[in-house]
């Protein structure tokens, strides 16, 4: 990262690609050591200099243009990067970087408690050595209480409102109620920071007036009256809205969790069913091979880097397959294209789920290898599973395309949350990052699936579930709902999906004791389907961008011999919790709306970067016989258990 204000670019410290899309991306704010930025937006991002290629990706960057509803997003963009920063920080690498800006701007002199904004002129940057951007920070060049110029941080207060804005905390208006100060145009502030993370520690003072407040009086919903209206502001851009905002704007500190929360899409680079490895690279590569329009013109480019790719294939072989492609984009007949149809949304599993799934896998790749064993699935474990599949390779691509604060987006409902914009203007390209790794696909056995369900449809437990998830929809979006067609139970993703997602947890928390990798370097996707198309399928992988994810340690585990240990196990630890019987016998119950049932860190929760659902909608009374009523377990018993 470097900073774009004060003075000339420096570095003022470093994040990986994956934390630019889930941790700290556009319009987020970095906590450094010493002072806060904030991720600026696309327009500011430079890749002058710098050599890099675009993430290829169709079926994800299709994804984007609807889901952003932008038809001109023709990229997915790594960070901009440039090797040589080790052996020459102060040389070109040392200057590219993603831009940031300081923010909040005020900040508190450590020694005398001023508090004054950056454009002030009081405070000095330094940031002198190049290897340590650690060490950057603002002084405090007029203080007279120490010889030394003392440390100035942060003033860690901001404003935020549900449609995005970010803006200062206005100490002046504060201070004086509203009004301005009676003694002078340019009043001089102080803040008392007395410790902690409490408004009711910080006092803000005027010198020259001698009034002061609590910054208590600006907490909860009671401070919400204490507050100026939302000016509309997006620092990130560097913009505000026309006329404001009509939304009341809420305090915030620096490091609260609900400051940022991103909207990322990730899709797995899989080939289409039946598809050849040719035709997958030609997919692949097509924002390059779309301009071969004849034989002539690839001989020409055969020799580019950007087909290196393809010379594993023939010329003629390579232009029938871009012919074939271009063909499937461009549909039309006798040269009158068809009258065009509303967009659906792209769906980035039902693709994953044909291929993982198909009884013939596609040619191995760079990017994807399927292994299915000759045997089948092992004989202990075949009441269970109707297919297990080894993916010695597979690579995962994730793009950012937006934001919101206060409130996490909601996948079902996306407009319910407004989503904050990357650009001032409509981009062509959003920020991406890709992992390779590999994984376990395993199929439940969709009789045993389907007639587990058809029981535990009516029971108590899964209409408990059902109206937490209701009372969960209501609490979240009472407050801001603005129609009448508002249904509690969209999104609802089913008692199948419950079963199948506890199932997963069960695995990973097992499998990471023994593949080599921790739990948090494990993913997990779940292919429940819908009602009219139903599925039952669970992919526990690797997404590790520092070690790739490839050591093999996990598909090892696929073996049967060593999935048939795995599976009892989880079967085993399932049926106890240390927190039992408190953990056995919990049931989402009014008012509660959390949304698990037996389930707790002792025996289902894992980390946040591996659930895809937030610890949420896991049940171990779904899966093993716990409790008073085993009549709900998919799994009652195990053979020989």
């Amino acid at each position: 990262m470097a900073t774009t204000a004060p003075g000339p670019r420096c570095r003022v410290g470093s994040v990986r690609p994956s934390h630019l899309m889930f941790t700290a991306g556009v319009g987020s704010l970095v906590d450094l050591p010493n002072f806060a930025v904030q991720i600026r937006g696309l327009d500011d991002w430079r890749y002058d200099n710098v050599l890099w290629e675009p993430l290829a990706e169709p079926r994800l960057l299709e994804a984007v243009r609807r889901t952003t509803r932008n038809p001109n997003v023709a990229q997915l963009r790594p960070a901009p990067w440039m090797d040589g920063l080790d052996s020459d920080p102060n040389g070109p690498a040392g200057r590219i970087g993603v831009p940031t800006i300081p923010f909040p701007a005020w900040f508190r002199c450590t020694a005398c408690n001023t508090l004054a904004a950056l454009d002030t002129n009081w405070w000095t940057f330094e940031n002198s050595q190049a290897r340590r951007p650690d060490l950057a920070r603002y002084f405090h060049n007029s203080c007279s209480t120490k010889r030394k110029k003392p440390l100035a941080v942060t003033a860690r207060f901001m404003l935020s409102c549900t449609e995005g804005h970010l803006d200062e905390f206005p100490y002046q208006w504060f201070v004086h109620r509203g009004d301005v100060c009676q003694m002078t145009a340019h009043p001089t502030l102080s803040m008392e920071d007395h410790g902690g993370n409490q408004g009711a520690n910080v006092t803000i003072r005027c010198t020259n007036c001698r009034k002061k407040r609590n910054m208590n009086e600006a907490t909860g919903d009671r401070g919400l009256a204490q507050l100026p209206s939302c000016r509309g502001r997006h620092p990130h851009l560097g913009t505000f809205k026309q006329n404001g905002c009509t939304e009341q704007p809420r305090l915030l500190v620096v490091g609260a969790s609900n400051q940022w929360f991103a909207r990322t899409l990730t899709a797995l680079a899989v080939p289409a069913t039946g598809q050849s490895a040719l035709a997958a690279k030609v997919a692949q590569l097509w924002d390059k091979l779309q301009k071969v329009k004849n034989p002539d013109f690839l001989e020409i480019l055969w020799d580019e880097s950007a087909y290196l790719p393809l010379h594993q294939w023939e010329q003629p072989e390579v232009y029938a397959a871009i012919a074939a492609h271009r063909a499937t984009l461009e549909p039309a007949e006798n040269g009158v294209s068809p009258a065009p149809a509303p967009v659906p949304a792209v769906d980035l599993l039902t693709p994953e789920w044909e291929i993982f799934t198909t009884p013939t896998p596609p040619d191995p790749t760079a990017d994807f290898t399927l292994l299915r064993d000759p045997a089948g699935v092992p004989e202990a474990l075949e009441g269970v599973f109707s297919d297990v599949v080894q993916v010695e390779r597979l690579r995962e691509v994730r793009a950012l395309v937006g934001f919101t604060r206060l409130d996490a987006p909601d996948p079902e409902e996306p407009d319910l949350v407004k989503l904050v914009d990357l650009a001032r203007d409509a981009p062509t390209w959003v920020p991406a990052s890709e992992v390779r790794g590999e994984g376990i696909f395993l199929r439940l056995s969709d009789p045993l699936l389907s007639n587990w369900h058809q029981h535990v449809a009516s029971s108590d437990a899964a209409q408990a579930h059902r109206e937490a998830y209701q009372q969960f929809r209501h609490n979240r979006y009472s407050d801001r709902i603005k129609r009448d067609d508002f249904n509690l139970m969209d999104g609802w993703p089913g008692l199948r999906y419950l079963a199948l997602h506890t199932l997963s947890h069960l695995l990973i928390r097992t499998i990471a004791l023994e593949c080599g990798y921790s739990s948090a370097s494990l993913s997990e996707r779940i292919y429940a389907g819908t009602e009219t198309d139903p599925r039952s399928g669970i992919l526990i992988y690797t997404a590790v961008p520092d070690a790739e994810g490839t050591l093999g340690g996990l598909v090892s585990l696929a073996e049967p011999q060593a999935l048939q240990r795995i599976v009892r196990r989880a079967w085993h630890d399932a049926l106890r919790c240390s927190s039992d019987p408190l953990c056995a016998e919990r049931l989402p119950q009014p008012p509660a709306d959390f949304l698990h049932g037996a389930a707790c860190h002792a025996c289902l929760f894992v980390s946040e970067t591996t659930c895809e659902r937030g610890n949420r909608f896991l049940d171990r009374r779904f899966i093993v016989p716990i409790g008073d009523d085993h009549k709900l377990a998919l799994i009652p018993g195990w053979a020989g258990a």
